[in-house]
């Protein structure tokens, strides 16, 4: 059981690692669309405040509250190191799938949904067992709520951010105005990397401590994991190198690129300027910070892509690539449903060899 658990937690980082070159788009996109810095040059940026942000979770955020959500989306009796390994193995391939074709999909609902889809597929093989109570709908529903949240706050915030930049700057000089927004670019993707590096990183961690609490509740009965009360807590407290290997390996994953990605962000959705870049991550800094403070999971590419179409609709609505967003909707309405098919199956088949 031991050697299970041991397999999990390196899937778990390699998850996190794709995770990092699958969204490095969402770091990048518009630096690299606006030529501030080159691709390597962005990947590098992004990597190092992907790291940066365990500092900022653990140091003054003081917690890691998306993490703890995470490891509580399913209900504790119905979770076992096999239902992990299921969902793992199904986001894993839901990732890479979506990396190849291009489509800039949730890492974080692909997680959740196999998690979701593995746990109900081993309560239906449980004599008796109420499916209605697999799912901790108090930490889901929240969840299934910002796949929509997340991108329009992104849109709102970037629109009235682009506005009122172009007021302010609007007797500036365009030559040297451009300038300083190329250089504030820096700051506001510096931002977004890190925002996306405390929420990204920490659904792994969620994932790896379930696992972590299963073993020790179930397997070995550890009393202080029996008796705590939030083993979550306990676990990060224990388990420290936990949070350090996720950072890092996400920023790793950064740092391997997803150029595919990064093509159909940074230019397919719409046009982006210097700054347009700074009013869109900046945006999606705020969005991710806020839903951070809140303990709620988000897609830091749904909340990328409706700031990119908010500064877009500030020039005009057919500046948006419609047909596209459109696509990348569908793309994130079906992650969930078609992750946790994709991990009953893959839940079977485990079962099978273990």
């Amino acid at each position: 059981m031991f050697t299970l658990l041991i397999i999990i937690i390196v899937l778990a980082l390699v998850f996190d690692f794709i995770n990092g070159f699958h969204d490095a788009a969402n770091s990048i996109a518009t630096i690299v669309a606006t030529k501030v810095l080159t691709p390597f040059q962005a990947v590098l940026w992004a990597a190092f405040f992907n790291f940066l942000a365990y500092f900022i979770s653990k140091y003054w955020v003081g917690e890691f509250k998306i993490g703890n959500t995470i490891a509580k989306t399913v209900n504790i009796d119905f979770i076992t190191l096999e239902v992990i390994l299921a969902g793992l193995i199904a986001a894993i391939t839901w990732n890479l799938l979506t990396w190849k074709l291009g489509i800039p999909s949730s890492s974080s609902h692909t997680l959740i949904g196999g998690f979701m889809g593995a746990a109900l597929a081993h309560a239906a093989t449980i004599e008796g067992a109420d499916l209605n109570t697999v799912v901790n709908y108090g930490k889901v529903v929240p969840i299934i709520l910002f796949i929509f949240a997340a991108p329009l706050i992104g849109m709102v915030v970037a629109y009235f951010i682009t506005i009122l930049i172009l007021n302010i700057c609007r007797k500036a000089n365009p030559s040297k105005a451009d300038k300083w927004f190329r250089k504030l670019q820096l700051v506001s993707s510096a931002l977004f990397s890190l925002g996306h590096g405390a929420n990204d990183a920490q659904k792994v961690m969620g994932i790896i401590g379930a696992a972590v609490i299963f073993y020790h509740t179930k397997v070995d009965m550890d009393p202080n994991y029996l008796t705590s009360e939030d083993p979550f807590k306990y676990f990060v407290a224990h388990w420290y190198w936990v949070p350090i290997a996720s950072f890092l390996m996400i920023g790793l994953g950064t740092m391997s690129g997803g150029w595919k990605i990064v093509k159909t962000m940074g230019s397919k959705i719409t046009k982006v300027t210097s700054l347009e870049g700074v009013a869109a991550e900046t945006a999606g800094a705020i969005t991710l910070y806020a839903s951070e403070h809140l303990g709620i999971p988000v897609s830091t590419t749904h909340t990328i892509t409706g700031a990119i179409i908010g500064v877009g609709v500030t020039k005009r609505v057919s500046a948006v690539r419609w047909g596209v967003t459109i696509s990348l909707l569908w793309a994130w309405v079906l992650t969930i449903p078609v992750s946790a098919i994709i991990a009953a199956l893959m839940y079977y088949l485990v079962s099978l060899f273990t």
